[in-house]
Order: structure tokens, then sequence, then C-alpha cells
């Protein structure tokens, strides 16, 4: 997210940009991971513009939050795992881009906030994805109270998987755990887990036995169970997953 003068907030243009980038990442067959970033260090994203949100009418706010809207989407539909690294400021439009990545690893000087309530509208479409995150109680504290909390808070309420104070070095060693594992399980391990999101529990379930059997469609089960079979008998170990 290249905005760093001014903390890399959402205006049109620019998500437009961020939508474009991340459809053409979603038709690389080879891709295995995507790392998302604010430019610079003192946001993820800041938000969305308020210069130009202070210029909408009702007919123009719906296009608006629909640009928004698009981007999350984006990154949820791109079928391999997308990691926020999030330092400084994420905040509004920005925390619900992160919230819908698949995983997120915070500086520890990183916060977090949905202040939209205190310019007059509420925070809507992935704001959704924060109640099955934090719990509702949390998302209502963030908000209905607008509050900002430290990267530490984040970490305790589940909004981020880690707190570092090495960042690049931890989300590479992130990236090497995915780029281990097979790439087709990989994706069908995302593509599963969307499932899940708007399934019943026997649905779900019965999404998993589809997915098993499709991940058996090319070769890549055998051949990875054959390396760690190899593997265990190297090391006089009993071959367990």
């Amino acid at each position: 997210m290249c905005h760093a003068r001014k903390l890399n907030t959402l205006n049109r243009a620019l998500m437009a940009e961020f939508v474009s980038a991340f459809d053409e990442l979603s038709r690389d067959d080879s891709l295995r991971a995507v790392i998302l970033r604010g430019e610079g260090e003192r946001a993820f994203i800041g938000g969305a513009d308020i210069r130009e949100m202070a210029a909408l009418d009702a007919s123009s706010a719906r296009d608006f939050i629909t640009h928004v809207h698009r981007c999350c989407a984006a990154v949820r539909d791109v079928p391999v795992p997308v990691i926020a690294r999030l330092a400084g400021y994420t905040l509004g439009a920005g925390l619900e881009i992160a919230a819908s990545c698949d995983l997120r690893i915070a500086a520890e000087s990183a916060q977090f906030g949905m202040p939209e309530v205190k310019l007059g509208i509420p925070s809507v479409v992935e704001a959704a994805l924060l109640p099955p995150l934090i719990g509702w109680g949390r998302a209502r504290r963030l908000l209905l109270l607008g509050e900002t909390i430290s990267a530490a808070q984040a970490e305790s309420w589940g909004l981020v998987e880690q707190v570092s104070s090495e960042l690049d070095a931890d989300v590479a060693k992130w990236v090497a755990a995915i780029v281990e594992c097979g790439p087709r399980a990989i994706r069908l391990q995302k593509k599963l887990m969307r499932q899940w999101e708007d399934l019943p529990l026997s649905a779900a379930i019965e999404a998993g036995i589809d997915a098993f059997e499709a991940s058996y469609a090319s070769d890549e089960p055998r051949q990875m169970m054959q390396r760690f079979l190899r593997g265990a008998a190297s090391r006089g170990g009993k071959p367990a997953v």
C-alpha cells in the first residue's frame, strides 16, 4: 500500500489500483503467499480518505464504501495465504483489510482502532469479520467506543496472531513455513476455510470431505507423504503426522 505521506489512506483511485493488483495476483498459478504492508512504518493503512468522504452524499457514499468492500474481497479471494505486516496505525478501513487477511503480525508499537463513529458514520462492510475474530464484546468496544488499542492488547484479543520486535524476520519465517507445505494443499485449505465461514457445521464437515478427495486429484499427497516417510526412516523414527 503506497501512500505514506497520508498514512496510506484509501481514496478511490488507490482502491482501484489495489483491487487490480490483487486480481492479477489471483491469476498467478505459481503464487505461494502474499505479504501486504503499508509504505513506510507510520501506518499499515490509516483508514479511508476523510477529505474524500466529507464530500460524499447518499448516492456517492454507496459507491465509495463499495470500493472499500472490493478491496477486502480482493484480499479474501486470493487463493493463497495473505499475511498482513502491521506497523504504525491500522485504522478503520485499514483494519477491515487487515481482518480480511489470513494472518496478521504486528510491530510492538502498532496501534489499532475503528474510529468511524467519531466521524459520524458506522463501521461497515468487512467490519463484520471482527465479531467472529475477537468476540462480540470486544468488537462492540472497538465499534461503539471508537477506542484505539495497542499491539499487545490486539494480540491478547486475538486480533493479531503475533506481536514481533523483528517484524520482517518473523514474516519471513511464516512465508518459509507456507512454502514448505504442499502448494495445492494450501490453496485447498484456504478455500475450505472460506467455505467454513458461511456453512453450518454439518455442511462444513461435508465440504471438508470434498476437499480431501480433491487433494488426491494431483500427485502432491503421494510425493509429499513418500518424502516424509523416507525422512522418518532415515532418522529411525516412527512415521506419524
